[in-house]
């Protein structure tokens, strides 16, 4: 009996002196690499994120596969952009309903928002509460910052337990957000009073933070082809512009593109909103602004 109780006790020394299991994250879903990467910024060492769409599909037109689906459905908190980017979701989030909490990025309060321009530029206001909401609003560095701080309030409810991770890791990222700004700022000082026309219009945000002189747009909307009318007219500003360069995404096809640059001297070259070739975590989303900076920059001052 004796012998039973001493070989006993390691093992009950071993259970008292080992660590108590914090409770689990909360399983986090978010639907493109730039939010995803803000989560995992302030989930950083107490989980991880799942990311819904890889960033080389359109979310402006999607159809859900069953293992999304499935993601859906597991998740504690989505978080998206708004109907304006993924209206795909309206229906299976509403099935979600009372199961999960949703942030909808467009109505956190602090996050600035712009209407879409009606011809992909600024200078044409017609119809101005016609038009709904630019959906591209985490291409503002100010915006992410906001996004990060309501991320960490709306995990700090979820799993208070950890409430010091998040708002911990939201204060670094958002320090860390801001030394970006600046470099991204003084990395444009040379080309910012350079024209550029771009795909479609995905880039006031970034434009109006850093002060850019976007010229406008091919496609008002990208589930809208031009037609001749508008490429004509687009040819036409863009040689009237000077612009040196157009901007194609990787989500769409540049066929389009350089069929409007066929004449102009502009050079056709590529930015990517959504991050689609780089490596996902809370590292991507300050490569996706330094790369847009650099691919502008490049463009510009090659001619």
């Amino acid at each position: 009996m004796l012998r039973r109780i001493l070989l006993l006790i390691p093992v009950v020394l071993l259970a008292a002196a080992a660590p108590i299991q914090l409770q689990a994250a909360p399983k986090v879903v978010a639907t493109i690499p730039p939010i995803h990467s803000l989560a995992a910024m302030v989930m950083e060492g107490q989980g991880f994120p799942q990311l819904l769409l890889s960033g080389g599909e359109t979310p402006h037109s999607y159809s859900l596969r069953p293992s999304q689906s499935r993601m859906l459905a597991d998740a504690n908190i989505v978080i998206r952009v708004s109907d304006g980017l993924e209206g795909f979701l309206k229906k299976p989030l509403r099935a979600l309903a009372g199961r999960a909490t949703v942030i909808e990025l467009d109505h956190v309060p602090g996050i600035t928002t712009y209407r879409n321009r009606a011809d992909g530029h600024d200078h044409d206001h017609d119809h101005e509460n016609k038009r709904g909401i630019d959906p591209h609003l985490w291409l503002s560095s100010a915006n992410a910052i906001v996004i990060i701080g309501e991320i960490a309030r709306v995990l700090s409810v979820a799993d208070p337990e950890n409430t010091p991770v998040y708002t911990g890791n939201a204060a670094r990222a958002s320090i860390r957000l801001r030394a970006l700004r600046m470099e991204i700022d003084r990395m444009v000082v040379p080309i910012r009073k350079r024209p550029y026309f771009v795909f479609h219009d995905a880039w006031q945000y970034f434009e109006k933070e850093f002060g850019l002189r976007g010229g406008g747009a091919i496609a008002v909307s990208p589930e809208r082809k031009p037609g001749a009318r508008r490429l004509v007219d687009i040819r036409t500003r863009i040689r009237a512009s000077g612009a040196r360069c157009v901007f194609a995404e990787p989500q769409f096809p540049p066929a389009l593109v350089k069929t409007v640059i066929r004449g102009p001297a502009a050079k056709l070259s590529t930015l990517d909103p959504l991050g689609s070739g780089l490596t996902r975590g809370s590292g991507l989303y300050p490569v996706l602004m330094r790369n847009m900076a650099k691919g502008i920059v490049f463009c510009l001052n090659r001619n």
